[in-house]
């Protein structure tokens, strides 16, 4: 603890020392004013008059951490990035150590948003490119073109299948691995929610995760049930849910 001590007092001394070189006024540790930037975990705060009329400063995303007194402002701002670069080159903003990292990392934070959107125009006189079906679509696909097909256990396909067969062969046809039986399935993937479910996600069932199917993204699944039940398209809640996976 003692240590710890030590580093926050290193780290005021440094702050304070380091804008007091540049001119700037330095004001004891406490809230901030309108016109006052506070240096985060250090409780320094310094007076740069007339930052908090940079028209638009309260978009700049965090800004209320530097910036205190700007908290539940709000303003309609369309060009962050500008705003940004005025404040940037506000008198004794770039002596504040660590403020022109932050206001580097918010102009990448908003720099998407200010990329020139196409014009109708432009966008007619591109020709039309055929939609990709996306991987969970091509999973779904490769297993629905088995509808039909016989059950057998261990059997992984391209004639007959078990459940995991199933899923493990249709996502093969989409250019993934993963693992063979329903319960490693199971561990291996990532949880999803069942309001999250996308098409190609795996949902285990019973308490072992024992049996699997391939969620088509309409509420139900494709499965290869048991001996006697060819591969079939049934509803999402048929059996009890274990789990659902996305690899």
């Amino acid at each position: 603890m003692a240590t710890h001590r030590q580093s926050n007092s290193n780290t005021r001394r440094f702050a304070a020392a380091t804008v007091a070189a540049a001119s700037v006024a330095v004001l004891t540790p406490g809230f901030a004013s309108a016109a006052e930037v506070n240096i985060p975990n250090t409780g320094i705060a310094v007076e740069v008059p007339g930052i908090e009329n940079v028209p638009g400063i309260e978009s700049i995303p965090g800004i209320e951490q530097w910036i205190p007194s700007l908290q539940g402002s709000t303003y309609a701002n369309t060009d962050v990035q500008s705003t940004i670069d005025q404040v940037r080159a506000m008198p004794g903003s770039s002596a504040i150590p660590g403020f022109q990292d932050f206001l580097d990392s918010a102009a990448q934070d908003v720099a998407p948003a200010n990329t020139p959107a196409v014009t109708q125009a432009a966008a007619a006189m591109q020709p039309a490119v055929a939609p990709v079906a996306s991987t969970g679509q091509a999973i779904v696909d490769a297993a629905r073109s088995k509808l039909g097909a016989p059950y057998a256990w261990g059997a992984t396909g391209p004639n007959a299948f078990d459940c995991s067969g199933l899923t493990t062969w249709a996502y093969q046809q989409a250019g993934k691995n993963i693992p063979r039986t329903s319960g490693a399935q199971a561990s291996a993937g990532m949880n999803v929610p069942l309001d999250q479910l996308q098409p190609g996600d795996i949902i285990a069932y019973y308490s072992g995760a024992s049996h699997v199917g391939i969620y088509t993204g309409n509420g139900t699944i494709i499965d290869a049930l048991n001996s006697g039940t060819p591969v079939a398209e049934r509803p999402l809640h048929y059996m009890p849910i274990h789990s659902a996976v996305r690899f």
